[in-house]
């Protein structure tokens, strides 16, 4: 029924009615229509220019269209800076069109321009990809808290109004001194988080207690005196050097070979004080009290470790540590974690077959003696796929395997982490359970169960008794060995929970997620004190400085961050790496870290120096590399690094 035979209708039900005065109103309005609209009747649904209505659906093609053409086609002192705008923009009318129900051309809108953003932001576009109707706006937990959150964007100092509504609802504008930089140069780059900016601001606000424990080992060799023989050495030397220059003779070629060496020994003297000077950072720290009931150490084994505090060397940039390198073959891509003890006595390994394999080093040393000739010693560690029980059972080969086969998880196993005293060692596995093994016993004590998808890491804490635990649930959560229920659970990643590490003195753990971001945790809360932004892809790896200060993490990208636990800012990037950070560790008095990467090396750095950044290259932005050395396998990527004492 067309709208003239409506007025017919109208017009005929009001004459039979008898309404002659609205009759007569009906044909006067209808007569004024027709004198002042001459053309023919709209046609709503077919003009091409009402259909780009105010929340017409073509209308966030055109402008999206333009705005992309002018930053494109902008200056190149600008351009890289207009870039940062293009993908929450684009993100944010993507959604917008779904949650209006224009889901068929939300999903041209996505194809049409996705190739713009999948360098940066592959990860993300894949989650956004997912979302099908309004109702997955609100049910997934990234896209919502994207809705309702502002994104961030560095900017130094355009005419479409939808454009114009979604960069002033959803953006904020930080202009900062300075020339634009590339996209590939600024740190900062805008990552999207589940708070806005205001909010992980705030939590940076509160205040971390980053020092080492009170009572610790470090801390009662200093009280002792005993940490000072090395400078009661020093000075022993230059006495007897003083001596030996009075009764040094006046021969001229003597004289000549004597002054040399004097300068020889005062070079070196230098370089060890400063080394010593370095490891002192470590005795200078605050210290805090525990907020967990730490376990109480034996006494015969806090005697060994303050033995090897006492003959610890100080490493430094002139004087880098020694390698051993262990090497996994036959595995046939089955290894998907390696955990070192922290006395090095220890390896194992969980493999794609639900296994949990650990070997001896000091069997498999007596196997390869000859081979310990050389500084860098490399042990193969054997693979074979069987189901072999214990150790002592003969092998395919004819002789006693040199492991130990630990079996009881139903998926793979993901991470394994030695206790400090290498009497028991965790595995977590994409079963959901975490699994207490004992390495005195060869047997399974406890199965812990919390988690609802697979758990990517575990971590004993530093004194032991208790451990942390991350997962694909977004969360990371707090247990003890005595109870099999979290104690914490630590919840506000938008992603999996990737890694997670303890703090030095045990009161907080860090989680590095696939969102791109690394938080720090009170554990005796369970909230969230830090928010570390900067990196541009999933965090991999994390690792504590021996001071408690730092804190390194290193992404899917390679690029490792070294971040100021107390005002949550990065230190410094160190770039080198050309494929994952799997691993980190910091070296016993914090001067070196290393870093173990899929590109088949272990790269180590000059922490002491990387902190000590220069105010003008703060300005400038520019990132100095601290590279000290680059150790490359035959074609080998590295797993796990431990830092013996």
């Amino acid at each position: 029924m067309d709208e003239l035979q409506v007025v017919e209708f109208v017009a005929t039900y009001l004459k039979k009615k008898g309404f002659s005065e609205a009759e007569n109103a009906l044909q006067a309005e209808i007569q004024r229509n027709k004198s002042s609209n001459n053309t023919n009747p709209i046609d709503i649904l077919n003009d091409p220019e009402l259909s780009k209505s105010e929340d017409g659906p073509a209308r966030y093609q055109d402008e999206y269209s333009k705005l992309r053409s002018w930053t494109y086609s902008s200056l190149d002192l600008y351009k890289h800076e207009l870039l940062h705008v293009l993908y929450p923009v684009f993100i944010h009318c993507f959604m917008d069109l779904v949650a209006k129900g224009h889901i068929q051309e939300a999903r041209t809108f996505f194809n049409n321009f996705r190739e713009d953003h999948e360098m940066m932001h592959l990860r993300d576009l894949q989650k956004l990809e997912g979302v099908l109707s309004p109702s997955h706006l609100e049910e997934m937990e990234f896209a919502h808290s994207l809705r309702h959150s502002k994104v961030n964007i560095k900017i130094c100092q355009t005419q479409s109004t939808k454009m114009l509504g979604i960069i002033n609802e959803r953006i904020n504008f930080q202009v900062s001194p300075g020339q634009p930089s590339s996209i590939s140069d600024d740190a900062e780059i805008v990552t999207l988080i589940g708070s806005n900016q205001d909010a992980a601001n705030q939590i940076n606000q509160k205040e971390v207690h980053w020092g080492l424990l009170e009572d610790s080992l470090e801390n009662r060799l200093e009280k002792t005196g005993l940490i000072s023989d090395s400078e009661k050495a020093e000075g022993e030397n230059k006495e007897a050097e003083i001596d030996e220059n009075k009764k040094r003779p006046v021969e001229g070629g003597k004289q000549g070979a004597s002054i040399k060496k004097l300068k020889k020994d005062k070079a070196i003297n230098a370089t060890a004080k400063t080394a010593r000077l370095e490891a002192n950072t470590v005795s200078t720290a605050p210290r805090v009290k525990p907020d967990l009931a730490l376990p109480v150490m034996p006494t015969e084994v806090e005697q060994s470790i303050l033995e090897d505090l006492r003959n610890r060397v100080h490493l430094s940039s002139a004087a880098l540590p020694s390698v051993s390198f262990y090497t996994f073959i036959n595995t046939h891509n089955g290894l998907n974690c390696a955990s070192i003890s922290q006395d090095g006595s220890l390896v194992a390994g969980g493999f794609s077959d639900s296994s949990l394999k650990v070997w001896d080093m000091a069997k498999l040393g007596q196997q390869a003696v000859s081979c310990l000739q050389s500084k860098v010693y490399t042990p193969v560690l054997e693979g074979e796929n069987d189901t072999t029980p214990r150790e002592d059972i003969i092998g395919p080969n004819g002789r006693k395997r040199s492991y130990t086969l630990y079996q009881g998880h139903s998926g793979p196993v993901y991470s394994a982490s030695f206790s400090p005293l290498g009497d028991f060692i965790l595995s977590s596995s994409a079963d959901t359970t975490i699994r207490l093994w004992s390495t005195k016993l060869n047997a399974n004590l406890v199965c812990y169960k919390g988690h609802n998808y697979p758990v990517w890491d575990v971590q004993f804490n530093p004194q032991g008794h208790y451990f942390a635990s991350s997962s694909h649930d977004r969360t990371a959560r707090i247990w003890s060995m005595d109870r099999i229920q979290p104690l914490r659970i630590m919840a506000g990643h938008l992603s999996d929970v990737d890694c997670v590490r303890w703090h030095i003195n045990c009161n907080y753990i860090a989680t590095g997620s696939s969102d791109k971001t690394v938080r720090l945790w009170d554990v005796s809360s369970g909230e969230c004190v830090r928010i570390f932004i900067g990196h541009r892809s999933m965090i991999l790896s994390l690792a504590m400085s021996p001071d408690g200060r730092y804190m390194a993490s290193g992404d899917e990208d390679g690029t490792i961050m070294m971040w100021d636990l107390a005002s949550g800012r990065c230190v410094t990037p160190l770039m080198g790496h050309t494929s994952c950070v799997w691993t980190l560790a910091y070296s016993c008095e914090g001067s070196l870290l290393a870093s173990g990467s899929a590109d088949c090396t272990v790269k180590l750095w000059d922490v002491t120096t990387s902190t000590k950044v220069l105010k003008t290259e703060e300005k400038s932005g520019t990132n100095r590399l601290r590279s000290l050395k680059t150790l490359p396998t035959k074609s080998t990527p590295v797993y796990s690094l431990q830092v013996l004492r």
